[in-house]
Parts: C-alpha cells; structure tokens; sequence
C-alpha cells in the first residue's frame, strides 16, 4: 500500500449529502476483482450521460479538478452498500484524502486498508474548505498527517483526530497483509516449532 504522509493537491469540492457507495462506483463495475481501472467510472451516473460523453457541469469534468487528490464532501459519505470497490475508484482516479462532517463506517475503515486518509471535520471548517476547493485560481490544501493538519490557502490550519493506530499503518504502508507480513520471522519460527513438535500436521 502506498504510504501517506504529507500531500498538497487541487481539492475538488462536492457539497452532496449521502454520497453513498454506488454514487461513487456503481454496481455494473464490481465484476472485476482487480483494484486499477476502476478511477475511469467513479461517479460514473453524474459523469457522463447515456451516450458516454461528459457532463460539462460536474466538478470533475472541469479544470483544475480533473487532476484532484482531495475530495471536500457533504454529509455521510460513503453510506450505502459495503463495496470496497468504492475507495478502488478514488484512488484509482487519483483522489488521496476525502473530508467531510461523517463517514459511513464500513467505508471509513475500508479507506485506511487502501490508502486514503478519511478526514472528519466540523460542519463550520467542512463549509470553509468547500469555498476553498470552489476558488479554481487556488483549490490546493496542503494535508500533514503527522501533524494532523489541513493547511488552507490562506494560511490557515485546521486540526483533525486520527487513530494513532490507523495513522501508524497510512505513515508506514501497511495493509492487513503487511501488517501480518510484519510478522513473518515469528510466523516462520512457529511453523518450524510446529513440524517438530507435530509432525503429522
């Protein structure tokens, strides 16, 4: 998993409430069990029309969000279905760190496993950050996670709470399987221990 520390980027504002799961990826493009190529389909149905071509009016069919890390979102994002498929579109497109007011909890957890950071703030910097990110002459925040900042372009930061554990995973690049991998030097000493022991295993 990519690790995150630190990132400065165009921040795309999407002020909808209850983005949910099949918003952000719907459900004809969970066929596939691989992570890439699923960023060209995010937020497929506000996208494009029926014919395939773009909708001018949504924010990522525009300049400079095309090239957005951060998405400063509505209310409970994330709700709905439980498809990590959800945070394999993000980052696929390229989105890094989401930011919103709540999150639904499957996908919350499931953008640690994945390597975005899932920010929560107060509806007041929540409506801050959405007229920073809608200034397309400077959309960019700058996200410190050791800190635990979002720094606006005026200078201004904004502090943010994060499982000390979750964090430690994001600053290192750990996944489930590298946690476990983490432990591969004990995993190997209790096999061998084991086959001595309990041959017929």
């Amino acid at each position: 998993m990519q690790k995150f520390d630190k990132l400065t980027g165009v921040a795309a504002p999407l002020d909808i409430l209850n983005i949910d799961t099949d918003m952000i990826i719907p459900k004809q493009f969970l066929k596939t069990i691989k992570r890439s190529g699923l960023g060209k389909n995010l937020f497929d149905e506000m996208r494009y029309a029926r014919d395939g071509s773009e909708l001018p009016g949504f924010v990522l069919n525009k300049a400079p969000y095309r090239q957005a890390e951060i998405l400063v979102a509505g209310d409970n994002f994330g709700c709905g279905s439980s498809r990590e498929h959800a945070p394999w579109a993000l980052l696929d497109f390229g989105i890094r760190c989401v930011i919103s007011t709540s999150f639904a909890d499957i996908f919350y957890n499931n953008c640690f496993k994945n390597g975005i950071l899932p920010i929560v703030v107060s509806a007041d910097e929540r409506d801050a950050l959405l007229a920073d990110a809608a200034d397309i002459e400077n959309p960019e925040l700058s996200i410190d996670l050791v800190s635990q900042t979002i720094r606006r372009p005026n200078g201004v930061t904004i502090s943010f709470e994060v499982d000390a554990f979750r964090k430690k995973c994001l600053l290192e690049g750990l996944d489930d399987i590298g946690l476990t991998m983490e432990k591969s030097s004990a995993i190997d000493s209790f096999e061998a221990a084991r086959s001595q022991s309990q041959p017929w295993l």
